[in-house]
């Protein structure tokens, strides 16, 4: 990720909206159009500067095909990365859709916001995004579920994959006071539909994979056991749980680098609301602030009430 950002603050110096800016003449209402050019030019550029990132991290430091017209933005995408499968390809597709946004309240979202909201070019308001995106709260969680799911298989099933297996070792890990990644999540109370369509492309193209089955089987009975453990108020899996698992199947298998891959995604997303904020004309943000005095008042109700219950 940080190979990432760098790239695209590199990137940068050709924004057609700084130099417009900076030239004195660009008007009010000519701020979307430049926004909307520099966000498509950006758009473009991403998968092969991520196909780099790749192919110098893990492979020969060479772009595997140059781009082919007769191919989509995801096919073509795969092929600088050197993958050849019409099926990635179509999971591709499907994860660079699901991930491009969910609603504009998480970090990363919000960050490219805040910061457009300073009049900040597309490619320095997606970096900041993309910082946001590098925590462990956000981008990484994908990776870090997979990485549990290998150990889970590891630690508990090696005798099988059995209903009782599986549940005995959800409740060994609680019991141990550990987590069940992938499961919950901030905002959604109900199974993740990007979840679910991940699922559905598993089941069509990949349903003996090991690591799916084992996926699978945690969807059927972690619901189950988080409910009676009543420790978690939503217990149904989100994105992260099933992700790096396809990409895994089709040989995928460096998870540090997913986050790049949800940041090529996220980009269709976040950079069409930046076109949308400048269209509409939508103010710097500010965080609200309060005086000493407000948080004073405030809180003399509630010193009287503590004092009246002892």
């Amino acid at each position: 990720m940080t190979q990432f950002i760098i790239g695209i603050n590199a990137l940068q110096t050709q924004s057609k909206f700084a130099k417009a800016y900076a030239s004195g003449s660009l008007k009010k209402p000519q701020y979307w159009e430049y926004t909307l050019e520099d966000s498509l030019d950006l758009i473009a550029a991403l998968p092969t500067l991520a196909a780099y990132i790749y192919r110098n991290s893990f492979r020969d430091g060479k772009l595997a095909a140059n781009y082919n017209t007769n191919l989509d933005w995801s096919a073509n995408f795969n092929r600088l990365l050197g993958y050849e499968s019409n099926h990635f390809d179509e999971l591709m597709r499907l994860y660079l859709t699901a991930h491009s946004d969910h609603e504009g309240g998480n970090v990363s979202a919000h960050t490219v916001h805040l910061v457009g909201s300073a009049l900040s070019d597309p490619y320095l308001s997606f970096a900041a995004g993309m910082n946001g995106l590098a925590g462990p709260l956000h981008g990484l969680a994908n990776q870090e579920v997979l990485q549990w799911i290998v150990q889970f298989q590891k630690n508990y099933l090696s005798g099988g994959l059995s209903d009782d297996a599986v549940v005995k070792a959800l409740w060994d890990t609680l019991n141990k006071g550990q987590v069940v990644p992938g499961f919950g999540h901030a905002v959604l109370r109900k199974t993740d539909p990007r979840y679910t369509v991940f699922r559905e492309f598993a089941l069509k193209h990949l349903p003996q994979d090991p690591l799916f089955q084992v996926v699978s089987k945690l969807f059927e009975h972690a619901p189950v056991v988080l409910t009676k453990h009543g420790k978690t108020k939503n217990p149904w899996p989100n994105v992260d749980a099933h992700s790096g698992v396809l990409l895994t199947h089709y040989g995928m298998t460096e998870s540090s680098y997913y986050t790049v891959l949800f940041g090529v995604s996220r980009a269709l997303g976040v950079l069409a609301s930046l076109v949308w904020d400048r269209a509409l004309g939508h103010p710097i943000e500010r965080p609200k602030s309060v005086t000493s005095d407000w948080i004073e008042d405030a809180f003399k109700n509630t010193t009287t009430i503590s004092q009246a219950e002892e």
